[in-house]
């Protein structure tokens, strides 16, 4: 009886505990202006109006984005009496009507501070422009004098933007002329003689003499030199010329200096004298293009304060090592005041620039937007410092320089220049888009912004105002109703990207130290325009094998501390640090790796430990210092490395990182083996996994993940359906989920720490048995151009560019409507597949719309409940702009009709004798339903 009793206290015992476990409701995390992606809104010469600027804006609204970045641009030929010169009283009256009409519109808005890039305008002169060094070498004997002028002649130099330019039609000081538009600069110098910034003199012997204020004001120096032999070097300043590209009027003019923190308050105040009596509500953050000042001849490496700011921060004068910095000294020494020189760049650029300009921002409350990649300086400190780093391109080496200063700094946002040059002008397809938003988000990214939309009125012309390197973003682009569908796609997974913490195992060591040391033809090295050689081997191994990491620079490392088992950023939390091989890194970051190893860290080192410390002042007690700490550790063999405790953590050497990071507890995802993308964050509920599949075979497996939780749920972005995931556990007792994704199609799986309550996510079999829809279809022009064709009917799917010469031109929209059966009491679904589709196509069935499909794979389910035993199927289908380009190109219709770069081609083949971007040259595109169309019935497994 007490036994009876005792079992049924038990069974009431777990049924109350089972009764009370908690249960979570998935749902779709809220959304915002910013988990919508945004656009770069080009505004042609500033030529706006309030009617048009609020009808732009509506048609922006109603596709599905949440916010716009107005970069004024270069002119409209015809139209030059609607231009609106920059920053006037008149731009600032349109700027502020923007504002009030996106705050009506639930938009958000960033402004670009120049009209064009980089930052520059009128208002700079030669005092605030942008500064290059230029040297002369002189060399005395014994009881001689120098003879010549102590001079240098600056050479004329004039470069514009497809065109030749001759000096003598440029007006010094640039402001002065008039034609700005039609000359479209990119560089000036005028000849004239350079300002002396010193004039040292250095002997066989070691002396070194300071003759700056020995020169007279024609040049001369008298002096004779004594005993020896004797080497002169005189520094002059020079003027580099960089003029700011693309700008529209009254943004033309000189880029600034970088590196003066005077000349970034000039070119600011220009704004603070304009804006004073205009409402900014709404204006959330001011934007930078990228750095992009030495695309042109010669770096920009000067500034006049330069020796004094040398000085303070290497502790020595430069002017005593001259002859070091132009490469004459013995190599060691040539090397570390280069690195020095380099160093000191790198600072100014952060200090003098970067962060004045955030706290200038700062004072109108609002935030910078900064794209610092291509910058001469160690650009993951200019991301940290920025409130939204900002990335473009695709290689994500380049796109990860940006997160990974977002992710250790605990940036909310980190945004991206999206959709730059996908394919030449009117090819990129919307599976195109997705794509590169996909590689995005993969890599961290977690605030897209499309490259671009230009503002364009509505009477005007088609194709509209359009920019010159852009997808087009555009009402005037025939995808642009499907538009709505990547759109929504991309809110959906940013809302679950923001609000989130990264979740990357490993922070690898950005060895910048090893190219500031190394002398190469340019003085100025620049980061995070391409694949970075200096990581690029292990960087492309770590991602190729599923390893995910962040990079971090010097100065970030000395922030870090460990708490918790884990290295601690201020933004995420890590499970080591890698340093790839190099040869220098300065004492003060190695002292912090091995104290954070003290703590309980796993520090790796690839290789072996570098000891040399980069710079010239006292390196040789940093280096001895560094020594000693690298002799105290007692390293013990291990297979295939070397293992040293180091209080109560490791320090890991050796030549195959992977097995380091093994041997370090920190194993790859296998998602990459299996040709998978993925981003992996943590976000209260639990971790959560962006998957995407670019591969060209579809995945239809279990797949093991690193991170799992009690249950978890698939979130299908595309189209906002939800179920929970199958899951089990393997042999080994990892996790796996079973993943079925077509090429092209994307799935979030969320983690949660409770059971869900949730209906299963389906996974389909496929019947092999396919039934063809070939009963004939009624093909009907919706919309498009230049004329609406008539309609036919055709029991064969081809390119409707094959059913006349008509159609050849057109670009638009056709509906294909047919009929099927369904045999009466269908229990089944069924997987509907178009075939070949170009480009686009929305899918109605029985009147009811049932999705957009985009692409690569054209398939959709429809669900038994939709379907009747007689159906009518109906498929509007959007080809591309390219159709109707190639007929305009071909009879001359002018479209192209901009100052400045005036639309150029992406490829060499595309140029025409103008040297602009032609089409002529092409055949019509394959447009529209190209099937075969099947259905075959599926069933859920």
């Amino acid at each position: 009886m007490r036994q009876a009793k005792n079992l049924y206290l038990l069974i009431f015992t777990i049924f109350v505990f089972t009764s009370c476990e908690k249960t979570t409701t998935p749902e779709w995390p809220d959304q915002t202006n910013e988990t919508k992606p945004w656009t770069r809104w080009w505004w042609h010469g500033s030529a706006v109006d309030k009617a048009n600027l609020t009808a732009n804006l509506e048609e922006l609204a109603n596709a599905g984005f949440g916010g716009v970045e107005i970069t004024p641009i270069y002119d409209v030929k015809g139209d030059e009496d609607k231009s609106i010169s920059f920053q006037s009283a008149e731009w600032m009256e349109m700027f502020e009507h923007t504002l009030k009409e996106s705050k009506r519109l639930g938009l958000g808005v960033d402004l670009a501070n120049a009209s064009g890039w980089p930052f520059g305008g009128p208002w700079i002169d030669a005092e605030q422009a942008c500064k290059n060094v230029q040297y002369k070498k002189y060399h005395l004997k014994s009881g001689e004098q120098l003879k010549e002028k102590i001079e240098f002649i600056q050479p004329s130099l004039v470069r514009a933007v497809n065109k030749r330019v001759d000096i003598s039609e440029v007006k010094f000081p640039i402001s002065g002329n008039t034609n700005l538009q039609e000359l479209a600069l990119d560089q000036v110098r005028f000849e004239k003689p350079l300002p002396l910034q010193t004039l040292m003199a250095f002997s066989a012997q070691g002396e070194t003499i300071d003759f700056t204020n020995f020169v007279n004001a024609n040049g001369i120096l008298d002096w004779t030199a004594p005993e020896g032999n004797w080497d002169l070097y005189a520094v002059f300043q020079g003027w580099h010329g960089k003029m700011v590209e693309r700008a529209g009027t009254g943004g033309e003019g000189n880029v600034i200096d970088h590196f003066s923190e005077e000349a970034t308050k000039i070119f600011l105040s220009d704004f603070d004298k304009n804006v004073k009596d205009i409402d900014l509500t709404g204006l959330r953050a001011f934007f930078n293009d990228s750095y992009e000042v030495d695309d042109a001849s010669g770096d920009a490496n000067w500034t006049p304060l330069f020796f004094e700011e040398f000085e303070k921060r290497r502790g020595y004068d430069l002017k005593t090592k001259l002859p070091a910095l132009f490469g004459d000294m013995d190599e060691e020494t040539n090397q570390r005041v280069l690195c020095d020189f380099r160093e000191t760049i790198s600072d100014l650029l952060l200090e003098k620039f970067t962060i004045v300009w955030a706290d200038w921002a700062e004072s109108y409350n609002t935030i910078i937007r900064n794209q610092a990649h291509g910058s001469p300086a160690a650009i993951l400190d200019l991301y940290e410092a920025s409130h939204i780093p900002e990335t473009e391109g695709t290689d994500p080496m380049r796109i990860k320089m940006a997160t990974s200063a977002g992710h250790t700094s605990g940036k909310p946002l980190i945004a991206c220049e999206a959709a730059t040059w996908l394919n030449e002008h009117f090819l990129s397809t919307l599976a195109d888009v997705k794509q590169n938003a996909d590689n995005y988000l993969r890599n961290g990214v977690n605030h897209i912004v499309y490259h671009g939309t230009p503002y364009s009125p509505l009477g005007e012309k088609w194709p509209g105002w359009m920019f010159y390197a852009a997808v087009h973003f555009a009402p005037t682009n025939t995808w642009w109703n499907d538009l709505k569908v990547v759109n929504e796609y991309i809110t959906n997974c940013q809302s679950f990207m923001q609000n989130a913490t990264p979740d990357n195992d490993i922070l690898l060591y950005f060895p910048i130290y090893d190219a500031w040391t190394e002398r190469d033809r340019n003085v100025l090295p620049h980061f995070g325009g391409h694949s970075e050689e200096l990581t690029a081997e292990i960087s492309n191994k770590l991602l190729t094998q599923g390893y995910s990491f962040d990079y971090i620079s010097d100065k970030q490392i000395r922030k870090l501390s460990y708490a918790n088992g884990k290295i601690q950023a201020a933004g995420a939390s890590y499970k080591t640090i890698v340093i790839p091989d190099c040869s220098t890194i300065p004492l003060e970051t190695l002292k912090h790796l091995f104290n954070l190893a003290e703590n309980g860290a796993i520090i790796i080192f690839e290789n072996e430990i570098p000891s040399k410390n980069p710079g010239l002042n006292k390196f040789e007690i940093r280096q001895a210092e560094a020594q000693k700490l690298i002799d105290d550790l007692k390293f013990t063999p291990e297979e295939n490395y070397q293992s040293a405790a180091s209080g109560s953590g490791k320090i890991l050497v050796g030549k195959n990182v992977p097995n380091l990071l093994n041997a370090a507890g920190i194993y790859s995802e296998e998602l990459t083996q299996q040709g998978l993308w993925y981003n992996r964050v943590e976000r209260k509920d639990g971790t959560c996994y962006f998957i995407s599949n670019w591969s060209e075979k579809a995945v239809n497996q279990w797949v093991t993940l690193q991170k799992s939780g009690k249950e978890a749920v698939l979130f299908n972005a595309m189209d906002k359906t939800f179920g929970k995931a199958r899951t089990q556990k393997n042999s080994d007792g990892q996790t796996q989920v079973y993943l079925q994704l077509k090429p092209g199609e994307t799935i979030i799986l969320q983690w949660y720490s409770t059971k869900v309550k949730a209906e299963a996510y389906p996974l389909w079999e496929q019947s092999a048995l396919k039934t063809e829809l070939n009963g004939g279809w009624e093909v009907t022009f919706e919309k498009g151009g230049p004329t609406i064709p008539a309609p036919y009917k055709t029991d064969e799917l081809k390119s409707w560019t094959k059913q006349s010469d008509e159609l050849q031109k057109f670009s638009g929209t056709a509906s294909y409507k047919t009929s099927f059966e369904i045999a009466e009491n269908n229990d089944n679904d069924y997987l509907l597949d178009l075939g070949e589709v170009h480009e686009s196509a929305e899918v109605w069935l029985n009147g009811k719309k049932t999705g957009t499909l985009i692409g690569p794979v054209f398939q959709i389910v429809l669900q038994k409940e939709a379907l009747q035993e007689q159906n009518i199927l109906e498929l509007k289908v959007t080809n591309l702009m390219a159709n109707r380009i190639i007929d305009m190109d071909k009879n001359k219709v002018n479209y192209k009709k901009f100052y400045n770069i005036n639309f150029a081609a992406h490829e060499r083949e595309n140029r025409g004798a103008d040297g602009n971007f032609t089409a002529a040259h092409w055949e019509p595109l394959p447009s529209g339903l190209l099937g075969p169309v099947t259905i075959s019935k599926l069933t859920q497994k």
